[in-house]
């Protein structure tokens, strides 16, 4: 039996939550969700429908916005496009279990509502429009839905269909794609094809689903390796995943990472303040999990692209959580590795192969007693983080005046909390 998933989608959310918090007509008033006080070169997280309509790219930095235009501005206010999607998520509740919600992101969502069409007694898009009504009722923000039998299909259908339907509604099942989306192009408008395999795909001549469908798998799995499988699948409209297959599933992935783009370009010395609150983040992360690690891994990409960046792994020689024993060997790697003659503007770090066993290697050098008692007091760092917020202790590294930290802390998704 197919089953019926809707896929909703919270119309231009963090600009519509704006106008909303303004009394504004989304679809009327130029908006833009962006913290002006960045620059010209800040990227617009959101822009209002109603600029939309005027042919500016939603994703657009600020520059790029027309002079004749001379939009709201707002500044990005992460606590509250939370306390929105919770809400929303809320509205999903009264309508269905949530063993068939699948939150994909803050303004977008999977619900399988098979097995609610004879509960209610209605069809699949009266369902969609009852659900997307509840929230324009609730909370002001308007919804796009996509139907499919299965979550590929749904989200083809809300990507690319709904936008061009009165209702905001669009619709497919397998037949259906291939009737109206088979020669759809380009092939970076469907899920899961970006810009970078659509040039790959273009290369073996490949321009649109019903090409991918017949082509020669041999070539695409040369090619993609297994990823042609899923292109297959996906050029016929199949997808054999369920929202009970996602919650069931159980990541395989032993890792943590920490990245970010610094605020300006920063010298070898600057950056070695914020690598080292970058590790400190992640020892937390550690120790509140109770796991360890022996592999480590950093990032530094240096500002411009003037040369490639410079990426270092860090062998411990045990698995630890220690804060001493991981920050000595990465700055060590750092100092060794890093050009000092080019500013830097990326850096991550990432932990990986990381179990909840450690298993220590005695020397001479760093005894277990040392291990634990840095174990324990990132414990009480945790808790009095926990209790008080995370800027409540800090290292005194955090106080230099080129440290990051304070600021990070505050927000949310690398965007202002408040």
């Amino acid at each position: 039996m197919n089953r019926v998933y809707l896929c909703i989608d919270l119309k231009t959310f963090y600009a519509s939550v704006e106008c909303v918090e303004r009394n504004l007509d989304p679809f009327k008033v130029d908006l833009v969700v962006a913290d002006k006080e960045k620059g010209n070169g800040t990227i617009c997280l959101a822009i209002s429908p109603h600029m939309k309509q005027r042919g500016i790219k939603n994703r657009c930095r600020v520059f790029e916005i027309p002079k004749n235009v001379h939009p709201i501005y707002a500044k990005p206010r992460m606590k509250k496009y939370i306390e929105y999607s919770a809400r929303i998520y809320k509205i999903y509740l009264k309508y269905l279990s949530k063993d068939d919600i699948h939150v994909y992101s803050i303004d977008e969502a999977f619900l399988d509502v098979t097995s609610y069409l004879n509960l209610y007694k209605i069809s699949e898009i009266e369902i969609a429009k009852m659900i997307m009504n509840d929230i324009l009722k609730t909370t002001g923000i308007t919804a796009t839905c996509g139907i499919g039998t299965n979550m590929y299909l749904a989200k083809i259908a809300l990507d690319i269909i709904s936008k061009h339907v009165n209702n905001n509604i669009g619709y497919l099942n397998e037949k259906l794609f291939k009737d109206k989306l088979w020669y759809h192009t380009p092939l970076s408008d469907f899920w899961g094809i970006g810009v970078k395999t659509e040039a790959r795909l273009n290369k073996l001549h490949l321009l649109n689903m019903h090409d991918i469908a017949y082509a020669n798998k041999q070539k695409l799995y040369k090619e993609f390796g297994i990823d042609a499988e899923l292109l297959i699948d996906h050029s016929f409209g199949k997808e054999t995943c369920t929202i009970k297959d996602i919650k069931n599933y159980k990541s395989k992935s032993n890792s943590i990472s920490n990245s970010q783009i610094l605020f300006k370009d920063y010298n070898y010395i600057q950056a070695r303040i914020v690598l080292s609150e970058m590790t400190d983040s992640l020892i937390n992360t550690l120790v509140e999990k109770k796991c360890y690690t022996d592999s480590v891994v950093f990032s530094i990409g240096y500002s411009n692209y003037v040369i490639p960046s410079l990426k270092a792994s860090c062998k411990i020689s045990h698995k630890t959580n220690s804060y001493s024993t991981i920050l000595d060997e990465i700055l060590k790697e750092y100092d060794y590795r890093i050009n000092k003659n080019y500013m830097i503007r990326r850096i991550s770090v990432y932990f990986s192969n990381i179990d909840n066993k450690r298993i220590k290697q005695l020397d001479i050098f760093n005894t277990v007693e040392i291990e634990e008692k840095d174990e324990t007091l990132e414990i009480a760092l945790k808790n009095i983080k926990s209790k008080y917020g995370n800027n409540s202790i800090l290292r005194a590294i955090s106080y230099e005046d080129d440290a990051t930290a304070i600021i990070r802390n505050k927000l949310i998704g690398g965007h202002n909390a408040e």
